[in-house]
């Protein structure tokens, strides 16, 4: 069998032929820019670590950049840029504590990347031709690599990470979906329809704003994962990973930060003339469908089932108990967080009686 074109008709150096042959097979950035680096070493290149940097698409994350180092286990790092960051600033600071750099930047859809290098010596001008050409080369697997980046960034904005790794994954099927173990925590401002009306719509987003921050602040904080804004509430999740306890105390820790960082900027509105922002909120603990729902052609990824439902009554509870947290006997009985019982009472649309509990300090 005739080998293949570039090797014998054109006779690419290796790391040219790896970048036209395999390089838009890579799984990741991360392993672009390990492969990469180890082609070029190979090649003789002195390499002492080199940098790439995609544009993301997000709210707050401009840019990604992932770090590789020649030495030691040749491992990739990555570390984020956010606005008002030079694009490949974090990489072009890395490198220049390894050795003198040479940088290369690639126009590629749906922003810029920038591919650099830090030699052990000075790179001669051979040697940066040649990095220039990489770069040339490097153009076709890197927009694909963008292009699959962008995505990934775009669901997590929208989707939340566990739910975007399962789109990207495949599930797509209205009828698909799994039956997972959390805790479960809902959570909504109160008189949110008489503040509204009484307030100027930008300033109602930006309450809105400031409290969804406090609210997945926490969440992501402690490992959950925030399904759904619903006007002014919030369903999330603490998936079981190893512990019903520990998902479950692992929402206590969240509920409880949500409730501090609400009373700060309760005391920051005071003290600028607005309104507090009462709320309240329900823990829960049990099985939940987490898959698709909706239309033939247009689906929402979320949780469905009657622990969703026990929670969404739990926290209508909590206006008429004077409580912030109410939480629910199931998810009492796997922390053994100090907690203080309210009784048990019945919530509308379920059918046996839900013990009711409280953070015990308040």
């Amino acid at each position: 069998m005739r080998p293949p074109w570039h090797d014998r008709g054109m006779d690419l150096p290796a790391p040219l032929a790896w970048l036209v042959d395999e390089a838009g097979t890579s799984p990741s950035p991360e392993r672009f820019l390990a492969d990469l680096g180890g082609h070029l070493l190979a090649a003789g290149l002195p390499l002492a670590g080199s940098a790439l940097t995609l544009a993301a698409p997000h709210p707050i994350i401009t840019q990604h950049t992932w770090l590789w180092r020649a030495a030691e286990t040749g491992a990739v790092t990555e570390a984020l840029g956010f606005a008002g960051t030079a694009l490949g600033q974090a990489g072009r600071d890395w490198l220049g504590d390894l050795g003198p750099t040479c940088e290369e930047t690639i126009g590629i859809a749906p922003g810029n990347s920038v591919l650099a290098w830090a030699g052990t010596r000075p790179f001669t001008p051979s040697e940066v031709d040649s990095l220039r050409e990489i770069a040339r080369f490097a153009a076709a697997p890197l927009a694909g690599l963008a292009a699959r980046a962008t995505l990934s960034t775009l669901l997590q904005a929208y989707l939340g990470r566990r739910s975007a790794a399962r789109v990207q994954a495949g599930a797509l099927s209205r009828n698909g979906g799994e039956t997972i173990r959390a805790a479960l925590l809902c959570a909504d401002l109160r008189d949110f329809t008489a503040l509204s009306e009484a307030t100027e719509p930008t300033v109602m987003i930006a309450a809105l704003d400031a409290w969804f921050d406090r609210v997945a602040g926490a969440v992501h904080a402690f490992g959950g994962e925030v399904l759904k804004f619903m006007g002014d509430g919030v369903l999330a999740i603490f998936p079981v990973t190893a512990t019903p306890g520990e998902a479950c105390e692992a929402a206590l820790r969240a509920v409880t930060a949500i409730r501090a960082g609400m009373a700060h900027l309760d005391a920051t509105r005071t003290s600028q003339g607005l309104p507090p922002l009462p709320f309240g909120a329900a823990l829960h603990f049990g099985d939940m469908l987490w898959g698709n729902v909706g239309a033939a052609d247009r689906l929402d990824f979320t949780a469905i089932g009657p622990a969703v439902n026990l929670v969404s009554r739990l926290e209508g509870l909590c206006k008429p108990l004077g409580r912030t947290v109410l939480i629910s006997g199931a998810l009492a009985a796997e922390t053994t967080m100090p907690l203080l019982a309210l009784g048990s009472y019945e919530l509308r649309g379920i059918a046996a009686p839900c013990a009711v509990f409280t953070l015990a300090e308040s």
